[in-house]
């Protein structure tokens, strides 16, 4: 039996690569709300953006899409794409945006590594806005394994840390 692999510890996920029906609908929300800019389009069947000038975190498309219904919330497929904030001040300001947009959000959750908050994208697919405790808080086990949990994330202390020095 060949030797367990390891995924090198330097690994992280890239980009993601959505299916929507509107390209314009999409991009009202991740450009407009979320604030992730284009980096490259391609007609009006594709578009690329990122955070920061990456070449892109997230790809948009309506190859076999346009015009289809939202995602089934049961089911095969994407439950959520994660989109990691490097603060809780930044999580908090996107949140903010959120509610001043009137967007909805579908939850919000400490897991004790982190704090997330909840919302679906115009094409119905699940989108987590979070950012992660430092590693040193992340809660452990006795056998000093991760202990996750789901607890209810205090918003209005979450918005705080808008107006923090």
């Amino acid at each position: 039996m060949p030797e367990k692999y390891k995924a090198p510890s330097q690994t992280t996920i890239g980009h993601v690569h959505l299916k929507v029906s509107n390209l314009e609908r999409a991009l009202k929300f991740y450009r407009d709300l979320l604030g992730f800019e284009v980096t490259e389009r391609m007609g009006n069947s594709a578009v690329f953006l990122s955070a920061g000038g990456y070449h892109h975190h997230i790809g948009l498309n309506t190859w076999h899409s346009e015009d289809a219904p939202k995602a089934a919330p049961t089911g095969v497929g994407l439950y959520h794409v994660a989109i990691l904030y490097p603060t809780r001040k930044d999580l908090a300001e996107i949140l903010q945006r959120l509610r001043d947009s009137n967007y909805p959000l579908t939850g919000a959750a400490d897991h004790g590594v982190s704090e997330a908050i909840y919302l679906d994208d115009p094409d119905g697919n699940g989108v987590e806005l979070y950012h992660d405790r430092p590693r040193e808080q992340w809660p452990k086990k006795p056998d000093g394994s991760l202990q996750m949990f789901t607890r209810r994330l205090d918003l209005e202390d979450l918005l705080k840390e808008i107006n923090k020095k």
